[in-house]
């Protein structure tokens, strides 16, 4: 390379394609680059892409090589980043694929970390199917599950469904561990959670975005937000999820838990067995540990980064544990 030639990377204004140009002045690379676009030299001139300040011989100078230079024609503005920001927003509607081409090419040639991960995000969010629903409408988001799944929220159901059935589970298999005298009445209190389950298909609207106000887990179209930890005010984090979005957003959501704040095997399932060990003649309030054991009264959303796997040392309300009169069982 002669000697006082710098290297620098030029783009036009309409396109995110780079090229390698070499000068020695503003003056010899805005010619050069007139060439290379082949854009009008009359009315050009160089701007940083950064954030679009034009270049002066001087300032020219001053700047290292492999800077990132934008080439405008004739009445052509840059303000910088923002620019492309412009022009993707204003494509998305009606090219969402080719924004999605155009961040990929530039990514191909980004070695910023930090405008890396935007364009990350960015193609990530813009390959996003959050509206569609059925099968047909959304092939790769069912890519790896059973054909019997015709829609997206039957199988957000299912998922829901069943990590409320292995609660059930864990619930039934202690029996093992209740006073021989008190098994059956444990074994009753395990038939009357269970119907109650199954009544309301076992609570499966959680992770259904039809049925959002009922769920009161997600917010708007399927997003969900971590609730934890559970000793704060909200996840310091902030994360936040939409399984509908994409296959990979929901392979990564089978990773978040449902979590008991009054944990379940340290606190609620052997107060319940105690309860009916030492109810002497009391009615156990089954209701109260169905809240606890299966509902959103005790259960939270939460990313497994924020999951405490330590002592919450929560523990069940004394006085909520026996009935208080006479009530029936009357499933509702």
């Amino acid at each position: 390379m002669a000697e006082g030639l710098r290297p620098f990377r030029l783009r036009g204004r309409g396109g995110p394609q780079k090229f390698g140009v070499a000068a020695g002045s503003l003056r010899g690379l805005l010619r050069k680059g007139c060439r290379l676009l082949q854009v009008p030299l009359a009315g050009s001139r160089l701007c940083l892409y950064e954030d679009g300040t034009e270049l002066t011989e001087s300032y020219f100078r001053a700047l290292p090589p492999q800077t990132e230079l934008v080439l405008l024609g004739p009445g052509e503005s840059w303000r910088g980043c923002a620019s492309d920001i412009e022009q993707f927003l204003a494509a998305f509607s009606s090219q969402r694929d080719a924004v999605v081409e155009a961040a990929r090419k530039l990514l191909s040639d980004e070695r910023a970390p930090r405008r890396q991960k935007l364009l990350v995000d960015l193609i990530h969010n813009l390959s996003e199917n959050i509206l569609a629903e059925e099968r047909g409408d959304d092939e790769k988001w069912f890519e790896g599950l059973e054909s019997r799944f015709k829609n997206k929220s039957s199988y957000m159901r299912y998922s829901c469904e069943s990590r409320i059935r292995s609660y059930m589970k864990e619930v039934s298999s202690f029996i093992s561990n209740v006073h021989p005298t008190a098994r059956d009445a444990y074994k009753g209190i395990i038939d009357l959670m269970s119907d109650k389950l199954k009544s309301v298909k076992y609570n499966g609207c959680y992770f259904d975005r039809r049925e959002e106000e009922a769920a009161r887990l997600c917010t708007t179209e399927g997003w969900f937000s971590c609730q934890g930890p559970f000793d704060r005010d909200d996840c310091p984090c902030k994360h936040s999820i939409n399984p509908y979005s994409n296959r990979e957003s929901r392979i990564l959501f089978s990773t978040w838990n449902l979590d008991h704040i009054i944990e379940k095997k340290r606190a609620v399932v052997p107060e319940l067995a105690e309860a009916v060990k030492t109810r002497d003649g009391r009615e156990v309030n089954w209701e109260y540990f169905y809240q606890l054991l299966f509902t959103v009264h005790n259960l939270k959303l939460v990313h497994i980064a924020c999951h405490k796997k330590t002592n919450h040392n929560l523990s069940c309300d004394k006085t909520k544990i026996y009935r208080k009169g006479k009530q029936n069982h009357k499933i509702s």
